[in-house]
C-alpha cells in the first residue's frame, strides 16, 4: 500500500500529523489527486501530511478499504519516532467517501484500542447507506453527487444489495449506536448536498454522546462545491474554517 508524505516548505514542522483519506464514492478517486490539498495542510499548519492510497470497490469491498486506512494509521504510530511525530497528535481527515471512512476509522480505532486519533475533520461525509434507500431528499443531491451514484457506491462498497435493516459493523459510520469516547470532530457540509441530513444527524449524535463536535453548514452549497467553485467567497470561507478547525483540534500555534 502506498502513502504519500508532505512536509512544510518554508516553516518549521511540529510533531502533529494528519492522515488524509480521499473521496470518490468508494469506487473512484486516488490519493494522487489530492496532492494540493495535503500539501496545503502541511504548509499552512506546519505538520506532516500522510495521504493513503486505499483499495477501491468493487474490486475490494468492505472491509478492505477501511482496513487499509487503519493500517496506515497504525503505521504512523509505529513509525512515529522516524517520522518525527507524536502518536497522540494524529488527526484523521477526509472528504465525501473518504470522510465516511475517516468516521468509521475513528470508531474502529476506539474499539481496537491500538491508536486513538486526536481529531476528526469530516468534509461532507458519506456516512449512511440508508440514504441510498431513501427516495425523498427534500431537493438535495441534484448536483455532482446524486442518488444514482450513491446507490452504486454503497452497493459496490458493501458488496451486496442494500438493506434498510442492517449493514456490517463499521461499514457505515452512521449506523453505530455507541459514539461515546470518539475523537472530537468538525463536520462541514452544504445545505444542498445529498449528505446534508446524515451529516447534521451524526453531528447531533456525537454531541449527545459527549463528543465535542462543531457542525458547519454552507448555505446553498452542493457536494464538494469548494472544489468546483474555489473562487467563491463561501468556498474560501469553508476551506478557511476547516483549516482553522484542524489547527484548533491539534492545538497548533
Amino acid at each position: 500500500m502506498t502513502v504519500f508524505l508532505y512536509q512544510p516548505l518554508s516553516r518549521q514542522r511540529s510533531d502533529a500529523a494528519v492522515l488524509y483519506i480521499h473521496g470518490g464514492g468508494f469506487v473512484t478517486g486516488s490519493a494522487g489527486a489530492y496532492h494540493r490539498q495535503c500539501a496545503q495542510f502541511a504548509n499552512e499548519l506546519g505538520l506532516l501530511g500522510v495521504n493513503v492510497e486505499y483499495r477501491l470497490a468493487p474490486g475490494t469491498p468492505f472491509p478492505g478499504p477501511l482496513e487499509d486506512c487503519y493500517a496506515a494509521l497504525r503505521w504512523m504510530k509505529a513509525q512515529a519516532a522516524s517520522l518525527g511525530i507524536d502518536p497522540g497528535r494524529i488527526a484523521i481527515a477526509g472528504d465525501s467517501a473518504g470522510a465516511g471512512l475517516a468516521a468509521s476509522l475513528a470508531q474502529l480505532a476506539r474499539d481496537r484500542g491500538d491508536v486513538q486519533p486526536a481529531f476528526q475533520l469530516l468534509l461532507y461525509s458519506m456516512l449512511d447507506d440508508r440514504t441510498a434507500l431513501n427516495t425523498g431528499h427534500a431537493g438535495r443531491g441534484e448536483f455532482v453527487w446524486t442518488s444514482a451514484p450513491n446507490v452504486l457506491g454503497w452497493t459496490a462498497y458493501l458488496g451486496s444489495p442494500l438493506k434498510l435493516e442492517s449493514a456490517p459493523l463499521y461499514s457505515a459510520a452512521a449506523r453505530l449506536e455507541n459514539l461515546a469516547g470518539l475523537a472530537p470532530a468538525w463536520i462541514g457540509v452544504g445545505t444542498l448536498d445529498l449528505f446534508y441530513a446524515e451529516n447534521r444527524e451524526y453531528a447531533h449524535r456525537l454531541t449527545k454522546a459527549g463528543v465535542p463536535c462543531e457542525f458547519y453548514e454552507v448555505k446553498g452549497g452542493y457536494h464538494a462545491s469548494e472544489l468546483f467553485a474555489p473562487a467563491a467567497s463561501v468556498s474560501r470561507d469553508f476551506l478557511a474554517r476547516s483549516m482553522e478547525a484542524l489547527r484548533r483540534g491539534l492545538h497548533l500555534d
